[in-house]
C-alpha cells in the first residue's frame, strides 16, 4: 500500500490496514515529513529524557508504516511513485482536489496505466460539488457538518469532539471502503476510485439525529449529558462524584427505581414507558437527581451493576489506562523505537479469533526505510540512490 497521505485522516486509514496485514509505505517529503511530526510538545521522550522530533500527535497513526522520502515536485520524484504504485494493490492520498494532477499522479494518470489499482482519495469535500477545491479541516468540519451543534451544554456554545473525530471516522470510512474495494476487485480483476470526503463522512455519522430531524421536522440543539430518545441516559452527580447512568429500556427503568429508593416512579403512569419518560423528562429528571445526590458513586455503580442496570464511572485517560479491563484487552501496548528505545500506544480493538492484528512496525523516523524501500521493491542499485539523494529527489 502506498500511502501519500499526511497528518490524521489517511494515516489513521493506513495504520488500520497496517495493523491487519498490509505493508504501508509512507512518503513523506524529505527534510520535512508530515506535518504531524512537528505538532508538539508533547514528544517522545529518548533514554536521556529529552525530546526527540517525534509528536506524539504523529506516533498516534503511523504504526505498522515505513517512510521512504521522495520530493514529488521533481520529475525523478514522480517517476519513483509511479514505480512504486506499480508494485502495490491500494494508493492512498488525501491531497487538496487536483493537488497530484500537476504531478501526473492523479486517480485517472495511475489508474490508466494501472487499472487493477484501489486508489482513494480523501480531501475536505470530495472530488465533486461547489466547494469541491475548499480546503478541510476537522474542527471547520465538525462545525460545518452539524456536530458541533448537538455537542456541549444546551446554554453554552457549541463544542466540538475532544478528539478530531471528523478526520477519524472519515479514516474508518476509508480503511472499509478500501476492503470492498479489494473483495471487489479480487472478483472482477478491475480497482477503482474512492471518493471520500470529511464533511460527507461527518453528515454520514449523525445517525439518529439526523433522522430525528428528517422525522419530526424539528432541528436538534444541544442537550448536553442527556439523551434526545433515552431518560434517564446522562451524567448524575452522587454523593461524592459523577457517573453516567444509560437506562435502555423499561425493565432497566423499573430495576433502577427499586435500587433508588423510588420504585413508585416506575409504577407512574408518566414514567413507566420510555415514551412517557421523554415526554415529562423535566418533571422526572429533577427527582432522579435528588434520588442520586443519596449515595456515593461506588454505591451507586456497585448497586446498579447487580441490578443489571448499566452505569459506569467518568474517567480521566490515567484512570482509564489503568483499568484491568483496558489492560487484559491489550489496549495499551509498547514498541521498540529507534530514537527512545521504547514507544507507549493505543492498541487496535479489532479481534480477529484466525488472523489477529500484529504490530511489526513502530512509527517510523523520517525516511528510516528509504533505501531499504526502493531496493526491495524497484531494484535500484546504490549507486543510484546516491544520485538520487545527491540531486534532492530522496
Amino acid at each position: 500500500m502506498l500511502d501519500l497521505s499526511r497528518v490524521l485522516a489517511g494515516p489513521s486509514c493506513t495504520q488500520v490496514l497496517g495493523d491487519l496485514g498490509a505493508d504501508v509505505i509512507k512518503v513523506e517529503r524529505p527534510g520535512r515529513g508530515d506535518d504531524t511530526r512537528g505538532w508538539g510538545p508533547p514528544y517522545l521522550k529518548d533514554g536521556d529524557g529529552n525530546d526527540t522530533s517525534e509528536a506524539a500527535y504523529y506516533l498516534s497513526t503511523n504504526r505498522n508504516k515505513r517512510s521512504v522520502t521522495i520530493d514529488l515536485a521533481l520529475p525523478q520524484g514522480q517517476d519513483l511513485i509511479r514505480q512504486l504504485a506499480s508494485q502495490c494493490d491500494v494508493l492512498v492520498e488525501n491531497f487538496k482536489v487536483g493537488g497530484l494532477a500537476k504531478y501526473g499522479l492523479d486517480h485517472q494518470a495511475i489508474c490508466d496505466a494501472q487499472p487493477e489499482l484501489v486508489y482513494c482519495s480523501i480531501s475536505g469535500f470530495g472530488q465533486t460539488g461547489p466547494r469541491a477545491a475548499a480546503p478541510g479541516y476537522d474542527f471547520m468540519i465538525q462545525g460545518m457538518g452539524g456536530i458541533m451543534s448537538l455537542t456541549g451544554d444546551p446554554d453554552g456554545p457549541p463544542t466540538k469532539v475532544g478528539v478530531a473525530i471528523a478526520d477519524i471516522m472519515c479514516g474508518m470510512y476509508a480503511s472499509v471502503a478500501i476492503l470492498g474495494a479489494l473483495f471487489h476487485r479480487n472478483q472482477s480483476g478491475v480497482g477503482q476510485h474512492i471518493d471520500l470526503g470529511l464533511m460527507d463522512t461527518q453528515v454520514g455519522w449523525l445517525a439518529n439525529e439526523a433522522l430525528n430531524y428528517f422525522t419530526s421536522g424539528k432541528v436538534p440543539h444541544r442537550m448536553g449529558n442527556t439523551h434526545p430518545n433515552l431518560v434517564p441516559y446522562q451524567v448524575f452527580s452522587t454523593s461524592d462524584d459523577d457517573i453516567v447512568v444509560a437506562v435502555g429500556n423499561d425493565g432497566q427503568f423499573a430495576r433502577y427505581c427499586n435500587f433508588a429508593g423510588r420504585p413508585d416512579l416506575a409504577e407512574d403512569e408518566r414514567f413507566s414507558t420510555m415514551r412517557g419518560r421523554i415526554v415529562n423528562r423535566d418533571i422526572l429528571v429533577p427527582m432522579l437527581e435528588d434520588a442520586m445526590r443519596t449515595k456515593s458513586a461506588d454505591e451507586w455503580i456497585a448497586g446498579l451493576e447487580i441490578a443489571g442496570v448499566p452505569c459506569g464511572p467518568v474517567r480521566d485517560l490515567a484512570q482509564v489506562f489503568d483499568d484491568p479491563q483496558i489492560a487484559a484487552r491489550g489496549m495499551k501496548i509498547e514498541m521498540p523505537h529507534e530514537a527512545a528505545g521504547v514507544v507507549p500506544l493505543v492498541g487496535n480493538p479489532i479481534n480477529y479469533s484466525a488472523t489477529p492484528v500484529s504490530y511489526r512496525h513502530p512509527p517510523p523516523m523520517l525516511g528510516q526505510h528509504t533505501d531499504e524501500i526502493l531496493q526491495e521493491l524497484l531494484d535500484l542499485p546504490g549507486a543510484e540512490l546516491d544520485q538520487l539523494r545527491e540531486d534532492g529527489v530522496i
